[in-house]
């Protein structure tokens, strides 16, 4: 009798777990089977990014897919060594993704291959990217015929790292702001340090040099509308003659940057006293040169031929590509991405310079010597023309700077030479021009 009353309460026990059980199991079958329903409302972007920057971006995306549920973001990251030919692979093959980290000086080529979306109206509607928060030279990089096509995401630019004891024990207590203060503190320093030592290193395997050299002077590169080049103008004729000079003055020696295995050491010894490089280089500095020396080295701004000179506008922006069927989330992302307080914890994670200039007023940013410099040089930034041959000329202007440093040619063969390759190179660009002028009229 007993027993058969626990079996009566166990069967009423069973009825009663299997009445929980039952709508519970409903439950999860249908909030599996669901799942199907609820992912056909999840939108999925693919997030192309760049070496470490595209390691990085991932550990911001998650606060982004927090703050929007509805959508997932996949980062492939590309190394930058193969970056441009997967892109224009991606682009023949009609398999670009929805967003990418776009080098500024790339820019221009896939706008001339209509690749990617002109973002104009989408920044006049925005209330979060401020143009006017933008420092201007680098805001004009992703601006190709009054139109916006992509947006400034870090930034760097090229100044001088020196050694500010050597600098000041020749008669300078600030660094060099003019290029006649500039030589005279090379020259002194060359009579201080001796004929195995330097002023300065230029490698010749490198063309920033000439370039911002170049970007210093009132006239461009390239004239009429960038159609030919302008090499053999006054202007750039100073330019060159002016970094020529540092190797013919014994400032400089004549070697690549491959042949020097520590330039940190060799910096510390006082085998030259100023090199010209970016942002990434504080970091390596703090690192790399001997607690005892810390002391020594310090950043400035690049002289210029009267004053306080321009630099590089460069890093990498933010680009929607026309391809994307999903405009209005890729917007989000950058929008989410180009948020002052995002570009300082992208700067945290990174040590990638803010575009925003409100970024810039973060204490991590306010209270670090180094990068002030590089505060001072992005207000005086200036893009390289804007075509998309730019690549290839600049090669050419290292390759033909590096044939004069060693008495192959000289200044005027060079530059004659220079303008003629150019002006092959842009030979296609002032077809299409005329085909498009043709069809206006």
């Amino acid at each position: 009798m007993g027993k058969g009353k626990r079996e009566a309460g166990s069967g009423k026990r069973m009825v009663g777990l299997n009445q929980f059980l039952f709508p519970l199991f409903c439950f999860l079958v249908l909030g599996l089977t669901g799942c199907g329903a609820v992912s056909d409302d999840i939108v999925e972007l693919e997030f192309w990014g760049m070496g470490r920057e595209g390691e990085v971006v991932q550990e911001m995306i998650h606060d982004f897919e927090r703050k929007h549920p509805n959508i997932r973001v996949k980062v492939q990251q590309l190394p930058w060594t193969s970056a441009h030919e997967k892109l224009l692979t991606a682009y023949a093959g009609d398999a670009l993704p929805d967003i990418c980290q776009l080098g500024n000086s790339w820019l221009p080529e896939f706008v001339a291959l209509d690749a990617l979306e002109d973002v104009t109206a989408k920044v006049r509607q925005s209330a979060l990217v401020d143009t006017s928060d933008y420092f201007p030279g680098i805001w004009d990089t992703n601006v190709i015929d009054d139109r916006v096509y992509g947006i400034p995401w870090y930034v760097d630019t090229r100044l001088l790292f020196y050694r500010k004891d050597l600098v000041e024990k020749v008669g300078y207590e600030t660094p060099p702001r003019s290029w006649g203060e500039w030589e005279d503190a090379m020259r002194k320093i060359k009579a201080e340090v001796g004929e195995d030592n330097f002023a300065i290193l230029l490698p010749t395997n490198e063309y920033e040099q000439q370039v911002v050299f170049a970007l210093q002077q009132e006239g461009s590169m390239l004239r009429d509308g960038n159609q030919y080049g302008n090499f053999e103008s006054e202007d750039f004729r100073r330019a060159f003659q002016f970094y020529v000079d540092m190797f013919r003055n014994g400032w400089s020696p004549t070697m690549a940057n491959t042949q020097i295995s520590n330039i940190w050491q060799e910096f510390s010894k006082g085998y030259f006293s100023f090199i010209i490089t970016g942002p990434w280089q504080i970091g390596e500095f703090k690192r790399r040169i001997p607690d005892s020396l810390q002391y020594t080295w310090m950043t400035a701004p690049m002289p210029g031929p009267g004053g306080l000179g321009a630099s590089t506008a460069g890093g990498s922006s933010l680009a929607m590509f026309a391809s994307s069927e999903h405009k209005e989330e890729v917007w989000q992302l950058i929008e989410f991405l180009s948020a002052p307080e995002q570009q300082v914890e992208f700067y945290k994670l990174t040590g990638d310079l803010p575009a925003r200039e409100t970024a810039w007023k973060d204490s991590v940013l306010a209270s670090n010597q180094y990068v002030q410099a590089f505060r001072t040089q992005l207000e005086h930034a200036k893009p390289t023309p804007k075509v998309p041959e730019w690549e290839r000329i600049a090669t050419r202007i290292r390759e033909y700077s590096e044939a004069v440093v060693n008495d192959q040619m000289t200044v005027d063969e060079a530059l004659a030479a220079l303008n003629d390759d150019v002006d092959q190179m842009l030979e296609k660009r002032r077809w299409i021009l005329a085909q498009r002028e043709d069809d206006e009229q």
